[in-house]
């Protein structure tokens, strides 16, 4: 079971990316289990429709111990196993403890022992780097983690946060990073400034994801981009980031 966690700033793609990447991971035969971790509940939106799925956190509300495993996902396209950690009612509680409470009951059920994954990706949130949001860089979630930034000053700044956060774990043998995933938002001197992260972090850039008007057009009809747009230059992309992802991922176990 290969685990990689993607994060980045909120708004810069990063659900968009993960769930095109499950979908290139899927079109190869993998088990593929999505998990999003931000409290907009909404990673895996179009993997099943566009409709909203119950979370788990409002499922544990909701049948507190007698929520069971099959409560807690629902499958989506081509098979891909869709959850959402969800948060706490608004007002109330921390979004980062609410993402270590699903984890918990995932754990407790079993879930990837009797789902049986090939491939894990976690969508987490990477404004801010604490608490839950750090577990699957911390806790041994994940093996790897890739951020995604585009060449927007604060999106490479919560790169840069997120790049020191899994540098500070990994002495410990947690999660490393295995590299700059660049979603362009077509800004001057983009890869310069996103090659000049990789630089200060001795990492690279493993894929280079050009603005697309296909990804709207798939989300205004409710399907996945890999779906409705599986010819585009946009899936072309993800696709070869998938094959990285992967060889990565073997070379690295």
């Amino acid at each position: 079971m290969y685990r990689i966690a993607i994060y980045g700033k909120g708004g810069i793609g990063k659900s968009t990316t993960t769930s095109a990447l499950s979908c290139a991971l899927a079109e190869k035969g993998l088990k593929v289990f999505q998990i999003g971790c931000d409290p907009k509940a909404d990673s895996t939106l179009y993997l099943h429709g566009g409709e909203r799925i119950p979370t788990i956190l409002d499922t544990l509300r909701k049948k507190k111990d007698l929520a069971e495993l099959s409560d807690l996902y629902v499958e989506g396209y081509k098979g891909i196993i869709c959850a959402e950690s969800g948060g706490p009612v608004p007002g109330l509680g921390c979004a980062g403890r609410g993402i270590a409470a699903a984890f918990e009951a995932l754990d407790e059920r079993e879930a990837f022992d009797v789902l049986k994954p090939d491939v894990v990706l976690y969508d987490v949130l990477g404004d801010v780097v604490c608490g839950g949001f750090a577990m699957p860089i911390r806790e041994g979630y994940a093996d790897q983690v890739y951020i995604v930034t585009s060449g927007e000053n604060m999106a490479i700044y919560a790169a840069a946060n997120i790049a020191t956060a899994v540098g500070t774990f990994k002495e410990r043998g947690y999660a490393t990073l295995g590299g700059i995933i660049l979603n362009r938002r077509n800004v001057p001197d983009e890869r310069e400034k996103v090659e000049t992260l990789c630089k200060d972090f001795e990492t690279k850039i493993v894929a280079d994801l050009p603005r697309d008007n296909a990804i709207s057009d798939a989300e205004i009809a409710g399907r996945p981009v890999m779906e409705m747009f599986p010819d585009s230059e946009y899936a072309a992309q993800v696709r070869l980031l998938a094959d990285y992802i992967l060889k990565n991922a073997k070379d690295n176990k």
